[in-house]
């Protein structure tokens, strides 16, 4: 437990990419031993980075909704971690925020995740995720459309993002026949 601890320690204090970074490091993790799930996201988002809670936002109360879950669950870390590919507000640009710094998740991510022997399911949110994780990654559509594939480790899901509304309309398939697997295996594994 003290080297989990120290780790997390060593996250929140990182200031690899702090020159890089419009508003300074502010690294955004929320994790434990015993989380059953991982989420593993994009970077936090301005909102994000001024909380200090990760999914603190529109696209967090859209992510509960899939997954069905309550915020106080979703917040209790012996049921998720919240591990980003960013771990800091990367900035603007011209279409929403600008992409995850590339040096956090090799950096960070295989630390972790050796420690979190209890999770039996990681989530990929959006591209940059599944782009790291998935060994023969299509597009984000072909990715979540195809989620079967990589179960029972990963779930690929697209970002939860109000950006992504029109992704949603014309993906109609997601809610109707992704989501409620997706709250299946989540409510299986957190009552185990």
């Amino acid at each position: 437990m003290d080297r989990f601890d120290d780790l997390l320690r060593d996250i929140k204090v990182c200031k690899i990419c702090d020159k890089e970074l419009p508003l300074g490091a502010n690294p955004i993790v929320l994790s434990s031993m015993q989380s059953k799930i991982v989420i593993i996201g994009q970077a936090p988002g301005l909102k994000v980075h001024l909380s200090d809670i990760p999914f603190k936002d529109k696209s967090g109360e859209q992510l509960r909704r899939w997954l069905g879950v309550t915020e106080v669950e979703f917040y209790n870390t012996a049921n998720f971690s919240i591990i980003p590919m960013g771990f800091c507000y990367p900035g603007k640009g011209n279409n929403g925020d600008l992409p995850p710094k590339k040096i956090c998740a090799p950096t960070w991510h295989p630390q972790l995740l050796e420690q979190l022997t209890n999770a039996k399911l990681i989530l990929l949110i959006g591209k940059y995720a599944q782009d790291y994780y998935l060994k023969n990654s299509k597009s984000l559509t072909e990715n979540v459309y195809a989620f079967h594939e990589y179960l029972p480790t990963y779930f690929p899901l697209p970002h939860p993002s109000p950006r992504n509304n029109i992704w949603k309309a014309k993906n109609q398939w997601f809610e109707q026949e992704v989501v409620p697997v997706l709250q299946h295996q989540v409510k299986l594994l957190l009552a185990t």
